[in-house]
């Protein structure tokens, strides 16, 4: 529990020392998408932590995947000219809260089980 506070800690410490990329109002799209595949992962990866199913690999693998993935339907989507990015950040934003959701209940569970 105290790595991922510690990885918290320095990106945030990172983030303010560094100054600010412009990111190119073109790739909005592409980055707003691969932030929420990559939220999703990460959540997920909570998730798992929190039911003792968590592996490296999956994780690993479940971000490269679904961050590209959402991608690349943006993309596509932007070549034909339908707004597919709408379809992932749907998707992915479902899966995010039913992450937290799922989140929420194991602490309880953990937290709260022994009070009555």
């Amino acid at each position: 529990m105290l790595l991922p506070l510690l990885g918290v800690c320095v990106g945030l410490i990172i983030g303010y020392l560094f100054p600010p990329v412009n990111i190119p109002v073109v790739y909005t799209r592409y980055i707003s998408v691969a932030f929420l595949a990559g939220l999703d992962t990460v959540t997920g990866a909570w998730r798992a932590g929190l039911e003792n199913n968590f592996c490296l690999s999956t994780f690993i693998l479940g971000f490269t995947t679904n961050t590209a993935l959402a991608a690349f339907l943006t993309y596509t989507g932007d070549k034909m000219g339908v707004d597919f990015y709408l379809a992932v950040i749907v998707t992915f934003g479902v899966r995010v809260f039913t992450n937290f959701a799922a989140i929420r209940r194991c602490l309880y569970k953990l937290y709260f089980s022994n009070i009555k």
